[in-house]
């Protein structure tokens, strides 16, 4: 009969188990303290195991020896590079186009999202627009960015949910003629269909409910450089319609860049919004150099 073993034992052994492969200590000792992006590499030159960044690559990269769900990938691993970027923005950046390009093996799987969508007031009803019709860095009042559809749809129910706003004016369901729609009877629509409170008023909650997830345009008429730098490192990203165009160490650099089509990019977005606008960071317009560039 066997013995159930401690959770010390348990916890022990699982950490035996969970070790860096020997083979691998040569590069763990050479990391940097910097911020960047990492890669672990099994037996494929052509492509990594796996991305990741940080604003410090050893201490991250060793921090992957306590996560027991990672064991295979480390057990696939033969050795460990890595970039160091000029900042936290950007190994953000150099991440998501590096995962979306090489698709590592033990990274979520990043596409270009085609079926990325917004909702847009018109004609005082929300409907949906997609970005491959609709350019979304110039397009003023849309809001929400959207895989699919059906999230689109999911987020305007919950909105009417939470605001008592009526699924048939919203276009979620058909409304019969001169009738009040059913969740109204139930209170949980406040009866813009029926005349009890004013379009006006529903259309007003409406866009008050959906102001927290607005699309913010370009702001700039041109491309622009934003300057990350540390002691060792500066770099100037360059960046238009909310697309990460890629790094340079100075802007005599920037023209060639300025010459990929820059369309609008939701991973670029995300990361990027914010900081653009928080006024954290440096920010040089390019109209010189992009009226140099269609020369």
């Amino acid at each position: 009969m066997s013995r159930r073993q401690s959770a010390p034992r348990l916890e022990f052994e699982a950490a035996a188990i969970y070790e860096y492969p020997e083979h691998l200590r040569p590069w763990l000792e050479a990391l940097p303290k910097q911020p960047g992006v990492y890669f672990f590499h099994g037996e494929s030159d052509a492509m990594p195991l796996y991305i990741g960044k940080s604003v410090n690559i050893r201490s991250r990269v060793l921090s992957h020896l306590r996560t027991p769900d990672e064991a295979a990938m480390l057990r696939q691993s033969r050795r460990i590079t890595w970039t160091q970027t000029a900042g936290e923005l950007g190994a953000l950046l150099l991440e998501a186009r590096l995962i979306k390009e090489q698709q590592p093996l033990f990274n979520k799987r990043l596409r270009r999202n085609r079926q990325l969508c917004s909702l847009q007031i018109a004609e005082g009803k929300p409907q949906i627009v997609y970005a491959r019709e609709v350019d979304f860095s110039h397009t003023p009042n849309l809001y929400g960015l959207f895989a699919n559809r059906r999230a689109a749809l999911q987020t305007l129910q919950t909105l009417a949910d939470e605001r008592q706003l009526c699924y048939g004016l919203l276009g979620l369901e058909s409304l019969s003629r001169g009738r009040a729609c059913f969740r109204s009877a139930l209170k949980r629509c406040a009866g813009a269909c029926c005349g009890k409170e004013s379009v006006e008023e529903h259309q007003q909650r409406l866009v008050e409910g959906l102001q927290a997830i607005g699309v913010t345009c370009w702001p700039w008429d041109c491309a622009v450089a934003l300057k990350e730098s540390r002691p060792e490192m500066t770099h100037y990203h360059i960046i238009h319609n909310w697309l990460w165009l890629g790094a340079v160490e100075s802007l005599d650099e920037a023209a060639e860049l300025l010459r990929t089509p820059a369309g609008f990019d939701q991973d670029g977005y995300k990361i990027l919004c914010k900081p653009l606008l928080a006024g954290k960071y440096e920010i040089i317009p390019l109209s010189g150099l992009e009226a140099r560039k269609s020369r």
